[in-house]
């Protein structure tokens, strides 16, 4: 096969990118920046949702129902495809900020399920239709709580921490085939979705995580950085890439109040 050629997995057709949790977020953001230079497949489990993403892409968008929970979905819908070059991990989440002393092990278990196990199914299920691209690339949507803990988020930054650890077990496994795995891990982002989700549709909760925050991280900037590690030329690996706000130093260390951005955009 010439990697150099991008119709040479599948003649006749354009590269496709596959976005899973692709409804909302992130992922929506993140299918609207591929589709100028990919068929994006939008998966996820909310239909509803997945036909409104696809439908403000337009073009050659298309939608796919994938429950990353469950294996006979995964393999039903990757059943469908006839090339995937692109895979972006996106599907996950947060539930609760309990402590440890008082967690809610269910959450643990779906977060798990999602962020971890729900990762691994997909790349074992695409994994054949990647190793045929010449633009064979896995995108591992991570956090920052996949390399810092803080209190209330154990749950979460377990989960976390797997997704991240499977992106780089997988990149030492895969060293000398062609296929690319980065691990992109976004500190504050303001969705419409996460914090209301992890506070169980609490809004006021959810909204005071971004408080007096002057420019948290948006969906699209998160896609942004997915475009940029995807666009660069196939010898190019990004391991990891660490993005967050300019108001957000660490996870512990957060400025909440307006910030003199002197005329910048």
């Amino acid at each position: 096969m010439d990697l150099a050629d991008p119709q040479q997995a599948a003649p006749g057709s354009r590269p496709v990118a596959l976005v899973t949790g692709g409804g909302t977020g992130i992922g929506a953001a993140t299918a609207g920046r591929l589709a100028a230079a990919y068929d994006v497949v939008v998966a996820g489990r909310r239909v509803e949702r997945l036909a409104a993403t696809a439908g403000r892409i337009g073009g050659t968008a298309s939608t796919l129902v994938m429950d990353v929970t469950s294996q006979d979905s995964v393999d039903a819908a990757v059943a469908t495809l006839a090339r995937c070059d692109v895979l972006v991990n996106n599907a996950g989440g947060a539930l609760g900020r309990e402590s440890v002393a008082e967690a809610r092990l269910t959450d643990w278990e779906e977060m798990y399920a999602a962020n971890v196990i729900g990762t691994v199914r997909v790349i074992k299920a695409v994994l054949p239709l990647l190793r045929r691209s010449p633009h064979a690339t896995i995108v591992n949507m991570s956090s920052t709580a996949g390399q810092l803990v803080y209190e209330g988020g154990a749950g979460y930054c377990a989960a976390k921490h797997g997704t991240s650890v499977i992106s780089e077990t997988l990149r030492l496994e895969l060293v000398g085939e062609h296929i690319r795995v980065c691990d992109i891990r976004p500190g504050m982002v303001m969705t419409d979705e996460f914090s209301l989700t992890r506070f169980r549709g609490d809004a006021a909760e959810a909204a005071s995580v971004y408080a007096d925050v002057d420019r948290p991280l948006t969906a699209d900037d998160v896609a942004a950085c997915v475009e940029f590690v995807v666009g660069l030329p196939q010898h190019v690996n990004i391991d990891s890439l660490v993005v967050k706000p300019v108001a957000q130093a660490a996870q512990h260390k957060l400025h909440r109040g307006k910030i003199d951005w002197r005329g910048s955009d």
